[in-house]
């Protein structure tokens, strides 16, 4: 059995039912689905993601990314996405391996490997795609049959957790993962302008603020924050927005206007506009469009 289908078996092993499901290991979740899947908006945290089973497309603003067991996805920052499984049936559902990057980890690697930071003042995008590495595969099967051994988790899961981000920090995706180990630099910077959007997206967009907090002027972080997020803050803002505001009409049955209100927006008509532009339709066609979606997945 070669690295990926051992991964696919053990993924299918522990992900029995559709959806994402924490694991025993800290950070390690598995991820499983037996029908392709509408889109998905969703502010996707850091991570790493290896397909073992079936496919993806992952939307970045205008940018698509589509991937399989032949790559493996790095996301670096929060980024408000839009996930789709193309691929999957209840024989061979999708199956996916999704480890959260431990920033802290990152960086003591990072000084006990002696590795350079990366040169140059360039940043990349937040989202990266890269061939699938068979010292990456082996190391993401090892984690995943420490399910099977609870005694021996709270000591060999670090190590290994440790080697993942070790053949991170040292693989194609190296400078990525170095920028997102150092606080001082251009991403470290980003991610804090990030991080102070997520805080305070409800209030109203301030440039001057936002770049005070990221220690850059307007213009640097404007050009930063949309080379990694494909994004401008202020877009950024506004779909955080609106994904909030789509999971309030969902979960908490409220209407259109209440849960504008309650995300930022003082113009209800403003509100329903960028919304329908976001998702496509009108805030309670768009909720009635959803819900007949997951009846039918269900049925």
């Amino acid at each position: 059995m070669n690295q990926q289908d051992e991964l696919a078996s053990l993924l299918g092993r522990y992900a029995t039912e559709d959806g994402v499901r924490p694991t025993e290991i800290p950070r390690l979740s598995v991820i499983r689905a037996s029908h392709p899947t509408e889109p998905l908006h969703t502010l996707h945290e850091p991570a790493l993601c290896i397909v073992a089973q079936g496919k993806k497309r992952v939307l970045l603003d205008e940018e698509v990314y589509l991937y399989d067991r032949d790559q493996y996805l790095v996301v670096s920052v929060d980024l408000p996405v839009v996930g789709q499984v193309l691929e999957a049936d209840p024989q061979t559902p999708y199956l996916c391996f999704r480890l959260d990057l431990d920033v802290a980890v990152l960086g003591e690697l990072l000084v006990e490997a002696g590795l350079d930071a990366p040169n140059g003042r360039r940043s990349g995008p937040g989202l990266t795609l890269s061939p699938a590495d068979p010292d990456l595969l082996d190391a993401a099967v090892r984690l995943l049959r420490l399910l099977a051994a609870p005694r021996d988790v709270g000591v060999l899961a670090p190590l290994v957790e440790r080697e993942i981000l070790y053949r991170l920090l040292t693989g194609e995706q190296a400078r990525t993962l170095r920028q997102i180990a150092l606080t001082d630099g251009k991403l470290g910077q980003v991610n804090r302008a990030i991080g102070w959007i997520k805080t305070h997206y409800r209030e109203p967009f301030r440039a001057e603020t936002v770049a005070s907090e990221a220690r850059m002027s307007s213009s640097a972080l404007h050009h930063h924050f949309k080379a990694v997020t494909s994004m401008s803050p202020l877009q950024y803002q506004k779909r955080l927005r609106l994904q909030e505001a789509r999971r309030l009409i969902l979960g908490s049955s409220l209407d259109a206007a209440a849960a504008g209100f309650s995300v930022g927006y003082e113009s209800p008509s403003q509100f329903s506009r960028e919304y329908g532009r976001l998702f496509g339709a009108p805030p309670l066609r768009d909720a009635e469009n959803l819900k007949a979606s997951l009846l039918r997945q269900g049925a």
